[in-house]
């Protein structure tokens, strides 16, 4: 029996490539939020939301995509898995660009460090996973390290565990809806359900404190404007590059973005680490470096598993 042939070495270079591309965009993403000041978080999603949907129908235009994206719209069921992963997706926007605008860059990447765990914790609740001793110890050190923050900071880090579950919830429906729905259209259809909460959100800033947009010099207007493309870009990098690559790169990938951030929040925007916030942070970092190096060995010997029932006899 003559074994398949493996995937060529370049795609998967090229999917690792494209996946590192969108979790340095993601990381540097603080740098370009807070050069849109004066320009609040409410009115930054409204825009992001709204430039988005027209960037992602460009993008079916050029890519001549309409035919599956409507394919889609007649679906019920994947109609409402994108509205709820819209739902998500805006509370993790939201979220987000309250932290990075409010001096919080430091906790909002603790939010993305936390996320593999709870992804974790999700796949036992919500989809039945069984779990083995290790992520379980690598879940605990996790928890230790929430509570070592809120004791010992004295404060509650709403923003990081809001970041972490929304995200994880929306990594939980997209694995619902799985590759029935591509990126650019799962994009389309979830800004499509938030435009009325930003059509919302603008008219409220509009009434309390006024609308930016073009009001604070041509450069805030086109890095406001550009808004929808840093949304979607890293968004398509991303899914181009996890179908190419093994999820255990992809799972070692994903702790990029927020080392990027965590180094912003600490050496270019001088944010506050104290003791307490450094063992709370190492704790996380020391179950991370569990769960990584436990995922590792565990697609290791699956892979094994694999080669010998395929082995020819």
């Amino acid at each position: 029996m003559t074994p398949s042939p493996a995937a060529p070495t370049g795609g998967v270079t090229r999917g690792a490539l494209y996946a590192l591309g969108a979790y340095l965009l993601w990381g540097v993403l603080p740098i370009y939020f807070l050069q849109l000041k004066p320009t609040g978080p409410f009115e930054v999603v409204a825009w992001r939301i709204i430039l988005a949907f027209v960037f992602c129908l460009l993008l079916l235009s050029v890519l001549r995509m309409w035919r599956p994206f409507l394919a889609i719209v007649r679906q019920p069921r994947l109609m409402a898995l994108t509205a709820l992963a819209g739902v998500l997706i805006y509370v993790n926007w939201q979220t987000y660009l309250f932290g990075a605008l409010t001096g919080h860059v430091i906790e909002t990447s603790l939010g993305y460090f936390i996320n593999p765990i709870v992804t974790v914790l999700l796949g036992v609740i919500v989809l039945r996973e069984r779990l083995r001793l290790i992520p379980w110890i690598a879940v605990g050190i996790a928890v230790v390290a929430v509570v070592v923050i809120v004791l010992g900071y004295g404060a509650f880090p709403w923003i990081a565990l809001t970041l972490a579950f929304s995200f994880g919830f929306y990594g939980l429906v997209k694995k619902q809806i799985g590759p029935s729905v591509d990126a650019v259209s799962g994009l389309t259809l979830e800004s499509l359900w938030l435009l009325p909460v930003a059509a919302i959100q603008l008219v409220l800033v509009a009434n309390i404190t006024g609308i930016t947009l073009g009001t604070a010099g041509v450069l805030h207007t086109v890095l406001l404007l550009l808004a929808g493309a840093v949304t979607a870009v890293p968004l398509l990098l991303f899914a181009s590059g996890a179908r190419r690559v093994p999820l255990t790169v992809i799972g070692l990938l994903q702790f990029v973005a927020p080392i990027i951030q965590f180094a912003i929040g600490v050496w270019v925007l001088h944010e506050p680490m104290t003791l307490e916030r450094w063992i709370g942070f190492g704790l996380v970092w020391l179950a991370l470096v569990i769960l990584s190096v436990d995922s590792i060995v565990a697609s290791r010997r699956h892979r094994r598993v694999v080669d010998d029932v395929a082995a020819p006899v």
